[in-house]
This record gives C-alpha cells, sequence and structure tokens, in this order.
C-alpha cells in the first residue's frame, strides 16, 4: 500500500465522525431512490403479471340489456382480439353483528370452466358448481374484514329480493385491487364487497335471461383504444350503452397507477435534495481539511509527488466516504424496501408481490451519489493544484481583516471577552457562516415541509368531512328516483333533515383534455353537501354554468369563463356545453357541480334524484339504519364517520407512508448537518482554543467560545430555514396529491415551531458531544508546530 493511500485511511479514521454524518446524508438519499425505484418497479412488473395472467380487459362497455349475439359483432370490430359479455349489479350484504348493511357488487362466472377475460385467482375453496345458484365466492380482503370463511352463510339483497348464500369460495382478481362503491372515491375492504356467483343466477335475478349488462374487450398488440372506444358506443348506444371506458380509466387501476404516479414524483424530487446537501458538507469539509494540512500538502509534493496524484488523495477521501454512504443506502433500501413491500401487497390485495430492484436502481444510487461528491470535490482540487510547495510549506498569510471595521464602543461595554471573540470570529467569516447558515436551514426546511404535509393531511381530512360534507349519513338508490323519495326519508324515526342529490356519469372535455368522471346536481341552497372556495366559503350553485374542483380545473386546463362539454353517460346521453362559473376548493377526488334543477332540465329528466344526505339523531342510528334496510330502492348507506375513517388510513398508508418515513429521515439530515457544522468549526479552532486555554481561559470559556458561534449560526438558520420550508411545501405536497385527495397548503406555525425546535435540540446534543473532545484536547500536542 502507497504512503497516500496510508494517510487516506489515518484521515477517514480522523474525521469518522463527520465522515459517518456526511455518509448518513447520502445513506438516505440513495436509500429513498433504492426503495422507492425498488417499489415502482415492483408495482408496475406485478401489475402487468397479474393482468396478463387473469387476461384483465383492455375496454369495459356497460350497457343496460343487450342481448348475446351482440357480442359476435363487438368481435368485428377492428383491433379487437376477444370479447366476453357478463352481468354484474349491486346488492346489499347483511353482516351478522352490524346494523349498517354492506354495498356489494355481484359479478357473474361464465358456464365454461375459465373465464376467456378477466379471470379470478382462487385464493381458497373452489368455484360454484354448475346449477348450484346458492354458491358464491367473496373477495378475500372483504372476507378477512369481517372474518368470513369457507361454508359460512350470508344473505344479500339483490334488485329488491333478499336471498341467502353460501361461500365456497374466497377468491381475488385483478379488477378489484382496490374496491370502492359506485360514487364513493374512498376504498374500503369492510365496507364494500364482491361476490361472484353462476351466470345463470344473475340472470333471474336481476331479469336478464340471454343478456348481459357488461361487455369486456380485449385488443391486439398495438390497437389503439380510442377508435375501439367509439365503435363499441356506436353498437350498444340503442341498448341503452353507458359509455365504454379504457382500462385506464377502470376505478381500481386509476388508483394503482395514481399510487405509482405519486412515488416516482417523489422519488424523482426527493433524493436529489439529499445529494445536493451532501455535495455541500462534502465540499465544506474536505476545503477545511485542505486548508488545516496545507504544510502536509506542500511537504508531498517536495517530496516529489505531482499535482495529479495529491489531488486524486483528497479526491479518494472524498469518494471513499461517497460510497460507503451509497453501500449503506443500497443495503437499507432492500431492506426497507422489503417491509414496504408486504405494506404494499396488503393494500393492494395482491395476490403475490415480490420485492425486486432492478440493477439499474443501484447503479444509479451510486452513481448519482459519486457524481454529487465529485461536484463538491472539484472545486477543492483546484485550491491543491494551485497549492505550490514552496507556498504551500509556509504559513498562511494572516488575514486582513481591516475592512470589517471595529467593535462598537457600546458592544464592547455590554460583551464581555468570549462573547466579543464569538462576534468578531462570525463577522470577520461571513462566507463560512453563511454556508452553514444555508446548511442547517436546508434541513430545516426539509423538515418543517415534511411536518407542513402531514398537517396537510389532517386539514384535508378535515374540510372534507367537516366543512364541505355536514351530513351524517348518504343514501344512494339502485336507480334515479322521484325527488319525492327524498322526502319520504324524512319520515323515518331519527332523520332530522334531507337534502336530495343526482349524480350522473359524465366525460368533461375542454379541448384536448378531458376527464371521465361524473356530475353531481346539487341543490340551489345546499346545506349538508356543499360547494366551498378556497376561503372556506360557500359557492352558490349558479343558475347556469358548472363549479369545478381544482383538481378539475387542473386536469381540464379551464379557468372561470372557459366552456366545457359535458358527455352524460346515462339516459338519453346528451351533450352539453355549460360555462366554468367557479373553481372549488375540494380536497377529495375531482368532482364537478351543477343546481340540481339545471341538470336534470338539461337531461329532459325533471324531479330525479340517485341519493340523498340525511343528518340524523345518532341516539337513533340502529332503527334508521333497520328502516332503510326495508327500502327496496335504497343501494347503499354510508356513514360519515365510516367514510372518514377509511380516507384516514388510505391517507396513512401506500404513498402517504412515506410522508412518516420523510420526516423521520429530515430529521436525521437535520441533526447531521447541524453535527457536522459543529465539528468542523471544532476542527478549525482546536489549535486558538488550545492557545486560549494556555492564556488561562477555562473549559467552560474555551466551550462558550465555539459554541457560541453554533448558537448564532442556529438563530440565523431558524428564520431562513422557514422561509426554505414554506417554498418546500408547496413541492412536497403537490408530490403527495393525486386524482384521489389533494393535500392543502398553508403557513402552519406549529409546523415550523416544532421543526426549528428540533434544530435547537440537535445543536444542544452536537454542541455536549463537541464540548466533550474540547475537554479531551491535549494542549501540547495541539500547539506543536507541525513539521
Amino acid at each position: 500500500m502507497s504512503a497516500l493511500n496510508h494517510k487516506l485511511l489515518r484521515d477517514l479514521w480522523r474525521i469518522k465522525g463527520q465522515a459517518g454524518a456526511i455518509a448518513l446524508v447520502v445513506a438516505v438519499g440513495v436509500l429513498l431512490l433504492v426503495m422507492m425505484s425498488g417499489m415502482i418497479s415492483s408495482l408496475e412488473e406485478t401489475r402487468r403479471t397479474y393482468y396478463e395472467r387473469y387476461r384483465l380487459a383492455d375496454v369495459f362497455a356497460p350497457v343496460v340489456r343487450a342481448p348475446q349475439n351482440i357480442l359476435d359483432r363487438l368481435a368485428e370490430i377492428p383491433g379487437v382480439d376477444a370479447v366476453e359479455g357478463r352481468i354484474q349489479g349491486s346488492a346489499l350484504v347483511e353482516i351478522a353483528g352490524q346494523d349498517l348493511p354492506v354495498r356489494a357488487q355481484v359479478v357473474s362466472l361464465p358456464p365454461w370452466r375459465e373465464a376467456r377475460l378477466n379471470g379470478v385467482y382462487l385464493a381458497d375453496g373452489r368455484m360454484p358448481q354448475a346449477g348450484r345458484t346458492e354458491e358464491v365466492l367473496v373477495l378475500k380482503s372483504f372476507a378477512g374484514a369481517h372474518g368470513l370463511g369457507l361454508g359460512d352463510h350470508l344473505s344479500a339483497t339483490m334488485y329488491g329480493n333478499r336471498r341467502a348464500f353460501r361461500i365456497v369460495g374466497i377468491a381475488q382478481a385483478p379488477e378489484f385491487l382496490f374496491t370502492t362503491a359506485p360514487g364513493e372515491f374512498v376504498p374500503d375492504a369492510a365496507r364494500f364487497a364482491v361476490l361472484w356467483m353462476n351466470q345463470d343466477a344473475l340472470e333471474a335475478a336481476y331479469d336478464l335471461k340471454g343478456a348481459f349488462n357488461e361487455a369486456l374487450l380485449s385488443l391486439e398488440r398495438g390497437a389503439r383504444v380510442e377508435p375501439v372506444l367509439a365503435a363499441a358506443d356506436a353498437l350498444l348506444d340503442r341498448y341503452g350503452g353507458l359509455g365504454a371506458y379504457g382500462l385506464a380509466d377502470q376505478m381500481s387501476n386509476r388508483f394503482l397507477s395514481e399510487e405509482i404516479k405519486g412515488l416516482r414524483t417523489t422519488s424523482a424530487a426527493v433524493p436529489p435534495i439529499f445529494m445536493g446537501v451532501a455535495a455541500f458538507l462534502l465540499y465544506i469539509v474536505v476545503s477545511r481539511m485542505v486548508q488545516a494540512e496545507r504544510e502536509q500538502i506542500g511537504l508531498i509534493k517536495a517530496f516529489g509527488y505531482t499535482d495529479w496524484e495529491v489531488s486524486m488523495h483528497y479526491f479518494k477521501l472524498v469518494v471513499s466516504i461517497a460510497v460507503f454512504g451509497a453501500a449503506l443506502g443500497c443495503a437499507g433500501g432492500v431492506w426497507s424496501g422489503r417491509l414496504l413491500a408486504g405494506v404494499y401487497q396488503s393494500i393492494y390485495h395482491f395476490p403475490f408481490l415480490v420485492f425486486r430492484v432492478e440493477p439499474s436502481a443501484f447503479v444509479s444510487g451510486v452513481s448519482v451519489s459519486v457524481l454529487a461528491a465529485m461536484a463538491g470535490g472539484l472545486f477543492v482540487l483546484r485550491q491543491v493544484f494551485a497549492l505550490t510547495p514552496a507556498v504551500a510549506m509556509r504559513p498562511p498569510a494572516p488575514a486582513d481583516y481591516s475592512r470589517t471595521g471595529a467593535m462598537h464602543q457600546s458592544l464592547k461595554r455590554w460583551l464581555d471577552q468570549p462573547s466579543r471573540m464569538v462576534l468578531r470570529r462570525v463577522l470577520r467569516n461571513p462566507g463560512r457562516i453563511f454556508g452553514a447558515v444555508l446548511g442547517i436551514a436546508a434541513g430545516m426546511g426539509l423538515s418543517s415541509a415534511q411536518m407542513s404535509v402531514m398537517s396537510g393531511f389532517n386539514d384535508a381530512l378535515s374540510q372534507t368531512f367537516d366543512v364541505i360534507d355536514r351530513s351524517d349519513v348518504t343514501v344512494t338508490f339502485f336507480e334515479q328516483m322521484p325527488e319525492k323519495t327524498a322526502f319520504a326519508l324524512k319520515h323515518v324515526p331519527g332523520v332530522i333533515e334531507v337534502e336530495p342529490t343526482r349524480a350522473v356519469g359524465a366525460v368533461l372535455r375542454h379541448g384536448t383534455n378531458s376527464y371521465r368522471g361524473g356530475v353531481t346536481g346539487l341543490v340551489a341552497d345546499a346545506r349538508l353537501n356543499r360547494a366551498v372556495d378556497a376561503d372556506q366559503a360557500e359557492i352558490a350553485m349558479p343558475d347556469d354554468g358548472i363549479v369545478l374542483a381544482t383538481a378539475l380545473a387542473d386536469i381540464l386546463k379551464v379557468e372561470p369563463g372557459d366552456t366545457v362539454t359535458i358527455e352524460v353517460l346515462e339516459g338519453r346521453r346528451p351533450v352539453l356545453e355549460m360555462p366554468v362559473a367557479r373553481i372549488a376548493d375540494t380536497m377529495l377526488g375531482a368532482p364537478a357541480f351543477v343546481r340540481m334543477d339545471v341538470l336534470n332540465r338539461a337531461m329532459n329528466e325533471p324531479g330525479r334524484i340517485s341519493g340523498a344526505y340525511l343528518r340524523v339523531d345518532s341516539e337513533q342510528y340502529p332503527g334508521l339504519f333497520a328502516a332503510l334496510k326495508q327500502v327496496p330502492s335504497v343501494a347503499g348507506v354510508t356513514r360519515k364517520s365510516d367514510a372518514r375513517a377509511a380516507m384516514k388510513k388510505l391517507m396513512d398508508t401506500g404513498a402517504g407512508t412515506m410522508r412518516f418515513v420523510m420526516a423521520a429521515i429530515a430529521g436525521i439530515i437535520t441533526f447531521g448537518i447541524v453535527y457536522n457544522s459543529a465539528r468542523i468549526s471544532f476542527g478549525e479552532q482546536s489549535r486558538d482554543l488550545a492557545s486560549l486555554r494556555v492564556m488561562g481561559f477555562t473549559q467552560g470559556e474555551a466551550s462558550f467560545i465555539l459554541l457560541g458561534e453554533l448558537a448564532i449560526v442556529v438563530f440565523l438558520a431558524i428564520p431562513l430555514g422557514v422561509g426554505v420550508g414554506y417554498g418546500l411545501s408547496f413541492l412536497v405536497a403537490e408530490g403527495f396529491s393525486t386524482d384521489i385527495y389533494q393535500i392543502p397548503t398553508a403557513f402552519r406555525p406549529d409546523a415550523y415551531g416544532a421543526a426549528g425546535a428540533a434544530v435547537v435540540v440537535a445543536a444542544v446534543i452536537s454542541g455536549w458531544l463537541v464540548k466533550r473532545d474540547i475537554q479531551k484536547v491535549d494542549l501540547v500536542a495541539t500547539l506543536k508546530t507541525r513539521e
């Protein structure tokens, strides 16, 4: 081993504390990159394999009722590879010991043994036998949420008739990775069931003998979806087609795609921040090491080592720290990714999910960390190249402080000598102090941004379920009902107030932008479910126009005054043109609001509703639910408290989990930066502090001089960190926001106060650790001049 390599090992051991802190910064950046890249590739590969293995359809075409022979005509559409018709409908499932009925989707199984499209993975049990109309398969997540097993019985109300069933199999399916009741945005395995049964059983239950109400189509490789959708709609229009849609708009797949999108956004935005902080710290540490070792550098060059060899010595120091941190981050990324894979498998109900990191993720992690370190080290190499042996072996010329000015006499009277020394050092080294302030502010900014986003999740819940939705229970009907149905609900025991609503499926278009969702009709003086603006003030439904949620307005790229096209997907399927009246600050989903009578008039269906919001007496919930079970037209009953709990669970899992991880990592980064600043300052002043000790200063006074500077740096960094955190909070909130929910961003004093307190605590701990080193300083050895 060469002499320079021996020196490299000694230098690494000597600065092991600083090197470890910097390596930790690099490690968390690489850990996030590897973990998120692994999760993205694993989710995408698992989804692709699952969809292919169980032949998930590329196009879904719901219809009111179409004869079986139409399937042959659908198969003739150019680009279509396979077609299958099925029956699906809504039901209410009764669970023993539970007052509230559970909404369910029932799906037919084909007469032949295996479905051509949208196959079912049998997790346990067997398929229903031919002719056994009482046998069903139950979705695994629902069965697990209610403790249901093979042989258990349950009853369901289908199309107004109550029927009893026996569970013979527990199943999973790629189209039900996320299970959401129609009209809701929040998935909840306990509140929504999926039942599969023989086709002849559903033909009888829904009066669809020899017919189907949903066609499934798979496409040939390379076929475009849009022409197939248009052709399918044209064929099914006379049979009550409800608008064909592609896999991209299928609800379960949309949830999963949004999750992957959120992970990709976070993985692209956050790790580079950590790498930039690491490069900055490496630059400070190594540049100050070069200044401290200038005499050694001159001596090494005098012995015949070239500028290149000496520069490479310090360059290898930088790269060694980065490579160690990257290796630590790769190992941590795999370990944490495996833990997260288990969480995602439980959320998305995959029958399999293997966490696998592509080699490119490791290469990217190591490359990015090394390049970031090299970026910080290149500036140091310039200093090494510039030092000639003759200049380097001489002590550096004393700095010229004549331009800094003398300290004002009033300060001299108020400050004792150690305090004046602290202040003088700060004023005479503005560049170095600014670098330290910037580093700590960056760490605090990361922490405060994460805390602000965590508060934003709670604000989204509060605004959705306290400000916008002020009802207690939501009732939905199987089909559009007369408006008098809502008023009949007023006579149900426990109901205090009723507010009718109507929701219709629709495709909204503006220019080349489109969104498949729905339009909600609200009464003119809505009280229980409202649209509000950014100031949480109620938006009155306009006489002519549509109110769009912020997320939907961003998707369509519209502003108030623009005109949107609304292609209604039910009834007579009118195409409406409406101006955008207002933008609503809605946190959940991407809804559009129209005054209900305006919507009904545009559809030429006056006095029709699809549901109602209820304000009820909480003491009479059991009687209310029992009464609603007896109403044949009721398709579902949702208690707001259940929806809120499900939404919170959704936000606290999946990509939402990352906010807790990021907050913890930001705290670690903050401590690492503060500790590094303290260690660097100690390394620079160790000789001066030893001199002060010899001159008669006590350990406490010497420590005060060092730690007083750290205190000033922290004091200056906190307000700057508030500004950095406020700016970062918008980027982080944007990364976590999806079509499903949006995270509001605002200035939250509690978040910035907690982040500032964390910086102060980190400074206290770092100061205590450095003070221990001050007490261990060998005064004689430190004051010796190195030859």
